[in-house]
């Protein structure tokens, strides 16, 4: 009797889920640093898929938890339009206060709409890279689409932040083009499509190999949203100090926190931000709070 036929297949033989296993490397962190922290705030407002910017319908995660379809929704727009009015400034003052210099991750839309999402951050030496153009996914999008819009978005951050970006991150899912894409763009340094690691890897690219840094979901603002996980300043702080301690107990690793103007600069969530880089400077030099392009730019310099 035959066997049974297994449904579906194997994963791509090209798809590594072993990674550097038990023995990474060591990623040598300047000043011989355990940790290479990472802030990205990501910059969003205006960028929302909205009706009334001319887009095929409105974003389908509100903040407010009603999808309006078919028609505008101001409510959304406003619940967006705080990041830029407000949150930018405070999170900036937050930064200020602490040395902390970030990775603003910018959608291209956003910034053409109100450049100073993108100015003021480069003016106090913040890093500003590519977050697409709409805050939208890439999955399933055609690949001249998908070209002119890379081209767009870096055209419009290197006019407003004055050096053009050298980083990109998809909202969520990529396609299965944009690292290709980017990579034969040829300006980029790295991308931050991936959530696989505590470390950067490299990947062939065109002239000189290409930096992928991990990101993550769970050290981020983003479960604030209803049902996510996060309701007081102080879930945010404790879950990030938790990953933090973590991380350099293990020594060597790289740690990703994601923020958005809209959500951590809320007045009853700074203070999450804050406690948590309280936290940190108390690490003093064993942690080195960078860029993700002078991370991106290290990795490659150790790397030969």
């Amino acid at each position: 009797m035959a066997e049974p036929r297994l449904p579906g297949g194997m994963p791509d033989p090209a798809r590594d889920l072993a990674g550097y296993g038990p023995t990474p490397p060591d990623p040598q962190w300047p000043g011989g640093a355990r940790l290479a922290l990472s802030i990205v705030v990501n910059v969003e407002e205006g960028a929302e898929l909205s009706v009334a910017s001319g887009d095929e319908r409105n974003e389908a995660i509100p903040e407010s938890g009603q999808l309006i379809q078919g028609a505008p929704d101001p409510c959304m727009e406003s619940h967006f339009a705080y990041g830029a009015r407000v949150g930018l400034w405070r999170v900036l003052g937050v930064l200020d206060a602490y040395g902390a210099k970030a990775t603003f991750s910018s959608c291209g839309r956003a910034v053409a709409h109100t450049p100073a999402l993108a100015a003021a951050p480069a003016a106090r030496g913040h890093e500003v890279s590519a977050h697409g153009w709409r805050w939208e996914m890439h999955a399933g999008m055609e690949e001249a689409t998908e070209r002119a819009v890379i081209a767009k978005t870096v055209a419009t951050l290197a006019e407003h932040a004055g050096a053009r970006p050298v980083g990109w991150h998809t909202k969520s899912a990529s396609s299965v083009n944009t690292r290709r894409l980017l990579i034969e763009e040829g300006g980029f340094l790295y991308d931050s499509d991936c959530y696989d690691d505590d470390l950067p890897r490299l990947v062939p690219g065109a002239g000189r190999p290409h930096v992928v840094l991990p990101y993550a979901f769970d050290t981020n603002d983003m479960r604030f949203r209803p049902g996510a996980g996060f309701n007081h300043a102080e879930d945010f702080s404790r879950y990030c100090i938790a990953a933090f301690d973590r991380l350099m107990q293990e020594g060597g690793r790289m740690m990703s926190v994601g923020l958005h103007l809209r959500t951590i600069g809320r007045p009853g969530r700074i203070a999450g931000l804050e406690q948590f880089l309280d936290h940190v400077a108390r690490a003093g030099e064993a942690v080195w709070v960078a860029r993700r392009m002078d991370i991106a730019r290290h990795w490659l310099a150790r790397s030969g």
